[in-house]
């Protein structure tokens, strides 16, 4: 099917916790996890092989802070274009594509579509910064 979506790689998977620090301690500390960083509201970084894993603490967790549930953000190259695909295809938007951060000259691009389970599907894209 020429211009269809198939979504495949995991870029980030991003996991709520009730404490970034109990929980950053037991991702580095007792399963031996290369940690990359910590960001702002609540947030901590690990690497798998190439696989982001986001601790979202509470702060992070937005207003279902009571809903909490895991994020996959498949890894897309054309973020604009594979969003307006799915979303024409009838699945709900819960957030249009938008730059989140920029580092080491990249912009990281996100946006966010319902699955009509309660879940969401996440895309992220990074690109050369504009």
């Amino acid at each position: 099917m020429s211009g269809s979506v198939s979504l495949s790689r995991i870029k980030q998977i991003a996991v709520p916790v009730n404490s970034v620090e109990k929980a950053k301690a037991f991702y580095r500390d007792t399963l031996g996890m290369n940690h990359l960083f910590d960001a702002p509201p609540a947030l901590s970084f690990f690497d798998c092989s190439g696989v982001r894993l986001m601790l979202a603490g509470p702060e992070a967790q937005g207003k279902d802070g009571d809903k909490q549930h895991a994020v996959l953000y498949y890894d897309v190259a054309d973020i604009k274009s594979t969003y307006a695909q799915i979303k024409a295809s009838g699945a709900p938007s819960l957030a249009a594509p938008h730059v989140i951060t920029r580092m080491n000259g990249r912009e990281v691009w996100i946006a966010e579509l319902s699955d009509g389970q309660g879940n969401n599907v996440s895309l992220i894209s990074e690109v050369p910064e504009s």
